[in-house]
């Protein structure tokens, strides 16, 4: 599997979403951050935007939800058409049963773990997921700066997953931007999802394909 990038909604227009992920073509995945201001401290998005979004645009969609009791919610995300749906581990109950059930649903199954969260209590969870996705900032707002100090979780992460020989794939979130998707790259991740970084440019199509480039260049892909 080789880089992809995955746009962050977050940071658009939120009153022309479907214009806004139209001016993003190259991108792999549309990041829907959804937020229920209990988990963390901000509301967005729920599964009828998704819906709504699922039906505008041919990108697949990347809910990363960041809610409490995604045991109950998080099936309701794939049945609304998102491609990919991520639960907070901090947050579910059973996590593997979690899994199962968005994968039943027909989604991809991701598990999120927040910058203190370590990855290796969850080693035998990583067969059970088709995404690892590694907070480098604290979930709940945009435009934060990327936390160097999660690098080397990143790296641990890397080689659990090579340990296992799984395809799971390994994402970042959290103040990717031209200057830090390098770094993340070389430590092994695969995924970048960049929100102010695209959203904030002239041509966030351009950034897209600039970030491509970077997060190859670095992994040697």
């Amino acid at each position: 599997m080789g880089i992809q990038i995955t746009p962050s909604i977050l940071n658009a227009d939120f009153a022309a979403l479907g214009a806004e992920v139209g001016r993003i073509p190259g991108a792999d995945w549309v990041h829907v951050d959804v937020m229920d201001n209990h988990f963390v401290p901000n509301l967005t998005f729920g599964p009828t935007m998704v819906e709504a979004l699922a039906r505008g645009t041919t990108t697949p969609l990347d809910a990363h939800l960041m809610i409490a009791d995604p045991d109950r919610h998080a099936p309701a995300y794939a049945e609304a058409g998102a491609g990919s749906v991520t639960f907070h581990v901090e947050a579910a109950a059973a996590p593997v049963r979690l899994a199962r059930e968005i994968r039943a649903a027909g989604a991809r199954a991701s598990m999120a773990l927040r910058p203190a969260t370590p990855v290796e209590p969850y080693e035998d969870l990583l067969p059970e997921l088709d995404m690892l996705l590694v907070m480098t900032v604290e979930p709940g707002f945009g435009g934060q700066a990327f936390l160097d100090l999660c690098l080397p979780k990143i790296r641990r992460a890397r080689a659990l997953l090579d340990k296992h020989g799984v395809e799971t794939w390994l994402q970042v979130d959290g103040g990717v931007s031209l200057e830090t998707v390098e770094r993340c790259a070389e430590a092994g991740a695969d995924v970048f999802v960049a929100g102010s970084a695209v959203f904030g440019a002239d041509d966030p199509d351009a950034v897209v394909a600039q970030l491509r480039a970077a997060a190859e260049a670095a992994s040697g892909r």
